[in-house]
């Protein structure tokens, strides 16, 4: 009975030293996330290596394993930038971004887990700066916010490309003018419609007065053929044709031939 406990606690000691050897030697990845390994005894961070998947692990004990998230993420910024002339424009933005995962231990080892810190934010807002330099308050207010986002990504993505990042997308969400200064833009904003508005009105009543203009001389143009055309002995016939088509009816009537204007005949009737 006395032996019982020396032969258990040996025991009892390597049944825990096995659980803390299994803990420390298993790794689970997450969805949507990938390890990278870092071997202490073996040259520091794996880099010539895909990263470690999703799914269960195992890993020596004395080895580490850092866990970067690997799907699509989004960070946002908020920035003050000059107008080509010199004012201060607010700039409200945003990044669709992920680390590229064939080279996360590149990323691990030269920037860190904190490269969103580091790297893109900064170049973002170098970016934005180069961007929005090229623009008054005119253009970003009205009709150049696409083009200063795409502008704004590409000249981002070209930086940070080649810092193991993958930039998505950059998207402007709002772009803030100083109060006077949109004030100012939207009277002449408001000033450009009503002048567009005016030469349609005016435009529309010259098109108009062309078009009554011409339906005019067209008419006139045909009373003056018709005109022509009618001479006496075409009027006489005519006059002739319709008295014989009324001496024909049944309505009682008396045709004095040649009494009438012009040598036309009177046609009396009964009453």
């Amino acid at each position: 009975m006395e032996k019982l406990p020396k032969i258990g606690l040996p025991i009892l000691i390597l049944i825990v030293l096995t659980i803390v050897f299994i803990s420390k030697s298993t790794v689970t990845i997450g969805s949507g996330e990938a390890g990278v390994l870092y071997k202490t005894f073996g040259g520091g961070v794996v880099t010539d290596q895909p990263p470690l998947g999703e799914g269960f692990h195992l890993v020596a004990p004395w080895n580490k394993v850092i866990v970067y998230e690997v799907r699509q993420q989004e960070v946002f910024e908020k920035m003050q930038v000059l107008s080509s002339n010199g004012l201060e424009i607010k700039l409200d933005a945003s990044a669709w971004f992920q680390p590229d995962y064939a080279k996360l231990g590149m990323l691990h080892q030269q920037k860190g887990e904190n490269y969103v810190a580091r790297i893109l934010l900064p170049t973002i807002r170098s970016a934005a700066r180069s961007v929005v330099g090229r623009y008054t308050p005119e253009q970003l207010y009205s009709s150049k916010r696409d083009v200063i986002q795409k502008e704004i990504y590409e000249e981002t993505k070209k930086i940070v490309e080649d810092q193991f990042i993958q930039l998505n997308e950059v998207l402007v969400r709002d772009v803030t003018l100083p109060p006077t200064i949109k004030e100012a833009i939207e009277r002449k904003l408001k000033q450009e419609q009503e002048s567009l508005e005016y030469e349609f009105k005016l435009t529309k009543a010259q098109k108009e007065a062309e078009r009554q203009k011409i339906d005019a001389e067209g008419k006139a143009v045909a009373n003056q053929i018709l005109s022509a055309s009618l001479t006496d002995k075409i009027l006489k016939e005519k006059g002739i044709e319709a008295t014989l088509q009324l001496a024909k009816s049944p309505n009682a009537k008396v045709v004095v031939v040649g009494s009438g204007k012009d040598g036309m005949p009177l046609i009396l009737g009964n009453q």
